[in-house]
């Protein structure tokens, strides 16, 4: 006979998933911030639509239940809060004058 996890165990793994959900999130948007030092565009001029759509579509095909609509919604917060991570970072390492 299986048990069902209980709540405590459940929210133990949600914090885990969290947690690695936390780096992956840090690891793209240093990658971003790479990103936007290449463009000659950058920043939020910087965006391109076509492939963010990519990106979402290739999300949806590995996580069907969230689907396109609500990945797009989520990807567009991950997205500019990288480009404001790569603004913050330009403006460290090459401060206006």
């Amino acid at each position: 006979m299986t048990t069902s996890p209980s709540l405590a165990e459940l929210r133990a793994r949600i914090d885990e998933v969290d947690a690695t959900l936390a780096e992956l999130l840090e690891r793209r948007a240093l990658l971003a911030a790479d990103v936007q030092r290449l463009k000659p565009v950058g920043g939020f001029a910087g965006r391109d639509p076509e492939r963010e759509r990519a990106v979402v579509a290739a999300m949806a095909r590995r996580a069907p239940r969230l689907g396109a609509e609500r990945l797009a919604r989520i990807m567009n917060g991950v997205i500019e809060s990288g480009l404001e991570v790569a603004e913050e970072e330009r403006h460290t390492i090459d401060p206006p004058r």
